[in-house]
């Protein structure tokens, strides 16, 4: 039976929109021309930008290099010809109607031109911490979101991915601001907007990083966890391309190295008798691979497809993708279709042009937590036991007592569905009202709707599971935000002055609806197991709700200003009012102010190596509002009813259950910034360096109030506390492309300290976990017992005392752990706990090498992270012996015949050796893994041209293939959602190894 599909509303309009947009923005009107050719040493050049300089009058080369522009003034006009990779040039046209050009390979191609807010700069002329990525290098890695590509390829930022189908990494910018997700803010072709898992990174044109408060002040309260801007694909003056790139890839999970049922039994019969247990009666008929069961072989699918061209005066690009991931577990996969539209039209003085993007996506999640439970379940218990509910086996009491989770039985029993549909782009309009003078005006819209579905069948996956019926749920989210902006860009030369001011407004309103529905006994057809899973089937219904709306007004300006190239000031302020806090404290104003002095250019600086050198400072101020919409008023429960009179009738009432902070304010960072750039070597070599130091004030933080206080509904927001952040950031890069043989050697170097400098209301310190944050030191540092070897004998225990004499453990025996008894009283209690270790790397580094010889092209990413100590929880599972779970293949505890180990006796059924709140869980973190390698093969043109190619390449890639580490857990690189635990890995979901082939190619 065929499906019918079913388009929105919303979808078939702008469908509808997009195409007419297209077919309106062909204007063309005749003028005289001027033809040519731009070339390099091996031939023409395509996409090379050509402009009439001082006039908006621009286009690109074509196919063979030509391009034609219209000239106003043929006598006495310069055309200027820049292309990424080679030196800028201007040229006058002297009256002539045919320029050809030919352009030099740079290294380091100052005159590149950067989006930063509202506007663009040249990459020579920034005074703030920019990193620009190219969308090449985040294209060529096998990911499902932009940021898990970004990983070493610029300073400053901390990256964090996971291997699971549609996961998320995690990005921070120059450490934590705050205590929450401290998530960048991203802009997508002028739109604030998230680029998730829904955003196809195909259609990246360029990105770049604004870091610092110069840089990202124009987006004010925003942008206090730096500011990730992304421009998209454009089409290019000439007949249509169109360009395909495929990829497919295999995809490998990490595995524990666990013991088989022979080792198992003898361990865990060892445990037992120890503890002087009747041993379990093990099946040892039995040996499963939970691993092999929970574990499989996936893959990814990644086709793109794009069409674009136009005229001098209107262009297009549309692009449409496909994005498949069959995960590496059982029953979990990702699937996403996007479709993007971007088209612009010119006509005299006036510009009009539209982004839009679709995206599709429906992700099957993971139930459970099969990196562990691999670990918690026996390998004497089999895969399948008809004697349990459900027919699948978990262990029962007397043969095999275990926590562990079956995961094929949970992946079969429980389905987790998460459905988006996503709208989103912008329309613009600007309009050049005189030569320096341009005013445009943009309406962005986004709307996302969430459809989230859960049905529990009946059936058991874990040994003592409570019964429940079958349960249905289902969640419908709807959110949307529209962005209203509009500037005045001011833009003049004077003489060796140059001058550019921007004024704006900005309104953004969100709107998020959510609302849910629960049945219970959802019913099953008894002949093919199918369950009617819809909300009109079972009982017992629950259903919720609710809406959010926040509003954010903005007015905000920059002046950029340019002495002879050696002098450059930078000023931005931006005013934000915010409905999240109370009347009084809405609005919130954010300056910044960044210089440079470029020596290079002054009359004195006489160097024959060195091109450019250029030092830059700056300080300024950003805003973070990171709270929910209505955080400052008073939560009241209107369920609350109570028997009043004579006849004790109910009487509703209404109860207010979370305290309200009517004083609610702004986070306040403040940043500091100290640069130096500089060139060598005609441009080949080029370094970067930075020192940085920012301080949040007023952190937003739930604090915690007593109960009895009438708060009942959670902990009130107040700004209390204070973070600092610190860092030193360096890159150097060299770049030869003056041989047949090219290569490029980038590298770069990332520090960061951050501390906490106050907790607000008195409060020294507070403890999550294994962790302590205390106010002159990082944030979640490693707060445990101390571990001291282990008792070989009897003496040892009894010998073991302090200063007064008392025996410290007199209940140890021969083997368990000795623990450090740090206040000296003879007993080992939390006060004995102190500060081991920081989870927090003392730098990162990234190595990134390019080499291309006649067809062919090689590519190598590095990353390495050192310093840090991280908490292995798998193998405080696998380890501990006090209660039954797998072991590590090969552990060797300590026995009278095993002396000379560090794993003390096992012990089943007591903490003994097995407490999780000690250093022994602790490991060195650091490790260097190979993020990317891949060679690609350029398809000759003289065979291209038989198939009617423009151009082709073939590209096998792998990635994380190396990773060189002392941790004995599945993944050093590990994400952690908590930030008081950081280091804390507890079964975290592990970077995975991919091997790729790729085709792209385009005619």
């Amino acid at each position: 039976m065929k499906k019918k599909l079913h388009f929105s509303k919303e979808l078939k309009l702008c469908f509808i929109l997009s195409s007419l947009f297209i077919l309106c923005c062909q204007a063309v009107f005749a003028q005289s021309n001027i033809t040519g050719t731009v070339s390099d040493k091996s031939g023409p050049l395509i996409g090379v930008g050509v402009q009439v300089k001082g006039t908006s009058a621009s286009t690109t080369t074509s196919q063979n290099g030509a391009y034609t522009i219209s000239v106003p003034n043929a006598g006495n006009a310069v055309l200027v010809f820049s292309y990424i990779g080679y030196t800028t040039q201007e040229v006058a046209v002297n009256g002539r109607s045919t320029v050809n050009v030919s352009l030099v390979e740079s290294a380091s191609d100052l005159s590149e031109v950067v989006v930063v807010g509202y506007g663009t700069q040249k990459k020579k002329d920034l005074t703030g911490a920019i990193s620009i990525v190219k969308a090449s290098d985040v294209q060529k890695r096998q990911g499902t979101t932009v940021a898990e590509s970004l990983q070493g390829l610029a300073t400053g930022i901390r990256v964090r991915g996971g291997g699971q189908p549609g996961s998320e990494a995690q990005i921070q910018i120059r450490g934590l601001k705050n205590f929450g997700a401290n998530n960048p803010l991203y802009v997508i072709d002028g739109l604030v907007t998230s680029a998730n898992r829904d955003f196809n990174p195909a259609d990246i044109e360029s990105i770049q990083i604004l870091k610092d408060a110069s840089a990202a002040a124009i987006y004010g309260s925003r942008a206090a966890n730096g500011v990730i801007i992304i421009t998209t694909k454009r089409g290019l003056d000439g007949p249509m391309k169109i360009e395909f790139s495929g990829k497919s890839s295999l995809q490998t999970i990490p595995r524990y190295d666990l013991a088989e049922t022979e080792e198992f039994s003898r361990l865990n019969f060892m445990a037992y008798d120890n503890a002087k247990i009747n041993r379990q009666q093990l099946d040892l008929n039995t040996n499963t691979d939970w691993q092999d069961v929970a574990f499989r072989t996936g893959n990814v699918q990644d086709y793109n497809l794009s069409f674009s061209g136009g005229s001098k005066d209107a262009t297009y690009f549309v692009s449409g993708g496909y994005f498949g991931n069959k995960g590496t577990v059982i029953s979990t996969d990702f699937d996403r279709l996007s479709f993007r539209v971007n088209t612009k039209g010119t006509k005299g003085i006036f510009t009009i042009g539209e982004n839009l993007a679709i995206s599709s996506s429906k992700n099957n999640e993971m139930s459970g937590n099969p990196i562990l439970d691999v670990v918690r379940m026996l390998p004497t218990i089999p895969v399948y036991d008809a004697g349990h509910p459900g027919g699948y086996g978990y262990g029962d009491e007397a043969k095999a007592r275990t926590f562990g989770t079956n995961p094929l039985a949970i992946a079969n029993l429980e389905d987790r569905i998460n459905q988006n549909l996503r709208i989103r782009g912008n329309l613009f309009a600007e309009l050049q009202l005189l030569k320096p003078l341009k005013f445009r005006t943009s309406l962005g819209y986004e709307t996302s709707r969430d459809h989230y579905t859960y049905l529990k069948k009946d059936g058991f996956w874990t040994l003592n599971q409570a019964y429940d019926p079958a349960i249905l749920n289902e969640n419908r989210g709807e959110s949307s935000t529209v962005l209203i902006e509009n500037t005045l860009t001011f833009n003049k030369e004077f003489g060796r002055h140059s001058l550019t001011v921007i004024g704006g407004q900005s309104y953004q309103k969100d709107n998020y609806a959510l609302m849910w529905g629960t049945k219970r006994n959802i019913l099953q057809n008894s002949t093919t197991g199918h369950y009617y899973d819809v909300l009109d089937q079972g009982n017992e219904a629950q259903t919720g709700g609710y809406r959010n709306r926040a509003d954010l007004i903005s007015y905000f300006g920059r002046l950029e200003y340019n002495y002879a190239d050696k002098y450059l000031l930078n000023a931005v302020i931006r005013t934000d009012g915010v409905s999240r806090f109370g009347p009084d404290y809405k609005f919130g104003s954010f300056p910044s102010v960044s210089g440079a002095w470029r020596i290079s250019k002054e009359d004195f600086f006489k160097s024959s190596w060195i091109d450019d050198l250029k030092i830059r400072a700056n300080y300024g101020t950003l805003g973070s509002s990171d709270i929910g919409a209505y955080e400052y008023m008073a939560f009241v429960n209107t369920f609350s009813a109570i028997p009043m009179g004579p006849n004790q009738n109910l009487q509703s009432g209404s109860t207010q259950v979370q305290l309200a902070n009517r004083d609610l304010h702004w986070e306040e960072v403040t940043q500091q910034n100290y640069g130096i750039d500089a060139a060598f070597l005609h441009n080949k070599l080029s370094i970067s360096a930075e020192y940085f130091i920012s301080k949040t004030d007023g952190v937003l933080i739930r604090y915690p109030l007593l109960i009895s206080t009438g708060n009942d509904g959670g902990n009130p927001f107040v700004n209390g506390g204070i973070l600092g952040n610190r860092g030193f950031e360096f890159t150097a890069s060299y770049v030869e492309n003056s041989s047949e043989f090219k290569y490029n050697v980038t590298a770069n170097l990332t520090t960061l300290n951050n501390k906490v400098l106050g907790l607000g209301y008195n409060k020294n310190k507070t403890f999550v976990g294994n962790t302590v944050t205390e106010v002159g030191q990082p944030i979640g540092m490693w707060y445990v017992l101390q571990t001291d070897g282990l008792f070989q004998n009897a003496n040892e225990v009894a010998s073991y005392k302090n200063a007064n004499g008392k025996v410290i453990q007199p209940a140890a025996q021969p083997g368990d752990i000795r623990y450090k008894d740090n206040d000296g009283d003879g007993e080992i209690t939390n006060k004995d706990k102190v500060v081991v270790g920081s989870p927090w790397a003392d730098y990162e580094l990234g190595l990134n090498i390019g080499a291309a010889y006649k067809g062919f092209e090689f590519s190598m990413d590095w990353f390495g992270s050192f310093g840090s100590k991280v908490f292995n929880g798998p193998r405080s599972v696998m380890d501990n012996f006090s209660d039954n779970s797998n072991y590590r293949a090969g552990v060797q505890p300590w026995t009278p015949e095993n002396p000379n180990t560090s794993v003390p006796r096992a012990f089943y059924s007591s903490t003994i050796n097995a407490r999780g709140d000690t250093d022994r869980w602790l490991e060195n973190g650091s490790f260097a893994r190979m993020k990317y390698i891949g060679i690609s093969y350029n398809i000759p043109n003289t065979l291209l041209k038989r198939i009617g190619f423009n151009n082709a390449k073939v590209i096998l890639s792998g990635q994380n293939l190396i990773t060189i580490t002392k941790y004995t857990g599945l993944d050093p690189e590990f994400s952690n959602g908590s930030v008081f635990e950081k280091g804390f890995d507890f079964g975290a979901f592990p970077n995975l190894r991919t091997v790729s082939l790729g085709l792209n190619f385009g005619f």
